[in-house]
């Protein structure tokens, strides 16, 4: 192949799917481009997703767990502070997980709304849990982030279905844990 024919391929490798991203119509609704606004918060692609197991199963994601000391879910949630920057291993139930690529997932004693939970997100998005993910026992390894959100974070995350907590003062505070590693029973 001649040098002028790379590189023709090469442009047309680049420029097809940049002219193709770029045709958003300038009449759209305001309720899309807000939409468009709140997926491109996630900050990640769509991704390639295994067919979820059937009941009995065990699914990891991320790194193989390391053996972070064991800290029980509901003192973790009563003492934030205690844990926050800390690399920690939690059990609990998956009471929510992210309905559009599974991106985060809740993390509680027990599938009651009510009930304190954890916000668990994946290190650098490199990896995801299944978006029926609810019901599954779970055991994750990670850092825990004591967070304040900003409205559009938590508008993003009760768009697809998450309880956010709210302050006395009204602002979305959260409990979080970025896992490097998660595992998933039925």
């Amino acid at each position: 192949m001649d040098m002028k024919t790379l590189r023709s391929a090469l442009l047309m490798l680049v420029a097809v799917p940049c002219v193709a991203l770029a045709g958003e119509p300038s009449a759209a609704p305001a309720s899309q481009k807000a939409a468009k606004a709140d997926e491109a918060e996630c900050h990640h692609p769509t991704p390639p997703q295994a067919a979820t197991p059937k009941e009995g199963w065990t699914l990891t994601r991320g790194e193989p767990l390391q053996g972070a000391p064991a800290v029980k879910l509901a003192d973790m949630l009563a003492k934030p502070q205690a844990h926050d920057g800390k690399t920690v291993r939690v059990e609990g139930q998956v009471r929510k997980a992210c309905e559009r690529k599974g991106c985060w997932m809740e993390l509680a004693a027990s599938q009651d709304a009510k009930s304190p939970g954890v916000r668990v997100t994946f290190k650098d998005y490199g990896f995801f849990v299944p978006v029926d993910s609810a019901g599954a026992a779970a055991r994750v390894e990670g850092v825990v982030k004591v967070a304040e959100l900003s409205e559009a974070r938590a508008k993003h995350y009760e768009s697809e279905g998450a309880i956010v907590p709210r302050g006395n003062d009204g602002k979305p505070r959260e409990v979080q844990l970025v896992a490097t590693g998660v595992e998933l029973r039925r």
